[in-house]
């Protein structure tokens, strides 16, 4: 490849980056912890890249090449560009249902052993707002059995899976790549018409654990009796940390 080519390349690959950084779609991706280093790395691979080309421009190096076969390289090399403003125009949705349904089908149980750790108490609201994290590992493994009879609100996208409902949030701890789903069985009335809403639909549901459903027979995934089901948009960061 030409080093031409090279910083150019160089030039965009940075702004890409800066674009995911700044606009938000780095959430697609990664943490919010890691905004600063992911602009710092954009900004410095820009920097770069346009001092590089500037160098080239003021030594005003000319490369001697066949014509041919220059014509040939450049044309192969600049198909690198592709990848490059793909990032520029498409941003990819974020992980969703069929990647709830593929760890399940693997096996991937979650908490295989219960750990020993205490929970603040929860505050006194009527309706306790809650992470899916948070609610599910209360429900199998807090002691005290803080969660039965409260009221808690989650919010979470709809996956369909052997006939029955879930709720689920993707977990990331670095990016997502080692995302892990979080879910809740919902249960009760209101089941049969979430039945009807599509996957992938985003909803704030509001019920009450059913004592006993988080146990290793279902991998800890807590049954939730619906009240109330609200549609709401995708938040804008999906995952959870």
């Amino acid at each position: 490849m030409r080093r031409e080519t090279q910083n150019v390349l160089l030039v965009l690959l940075g702004g890409a980056l800066l674009k995911i950084g700044l606009t938000g779609d780095y959430l697609r991706y990664v943490k919010p912890t890691h905004q600063p280093w992911l602009v710092g790395t954009a900004a410095v691979t820009v920097a770069l890249g346009v001092v590089a080309i500037v160098r080239d421009v003021l030594v005003a190096r000319r490369a001697v090449v066949d014509h041919a076969g220059h014509e040939h390289h450049a044309r192969s090399a600049w198909l690198l560009v592709l990848p490059v403003l793909a990032v520029f125009l498409v941003a990819p949705p974020a992980l969703g249902a069929d990647s709830v349904r593929r760890d399940a089908a693997a096996g991937a149980v979650q908490g295989a052993q219960r750990p020993e750790s205490p929970f603040p108490p929860l505050p006194d609201d009527d309706v306790v707002p809650l992470s899916m994290t948070a609610f599910v590992t209360r429900a199998g493994w807090d002691p005290a059995d803080s969660l039965v009879g409260r009221t808690v609100s989650l919010t979470g996208f709809v996956v369909h899976a052997d006939g029955e409902v879930m709720l689920a949030r993707l977990v990331i701890g670095c990016c997502a790549a080692d995302a892990s789903p979080v879910r809740v069985r919902l249960v009760g009335e209101a089941v049969e018409e979430l039945a009807e809403i599509p996957e992938d639909t985003w909803l704030t549901v509001t019920g009450t654990l059913v004592p006993g459903t988080a146990i290793p027979e279902t991998g800890y995934r807590p049954d939730l009796t619906v009240l109330t089901v609200r549609e709401v948009a995708e938040p804008a960061d999906p995952y959870e940390h």
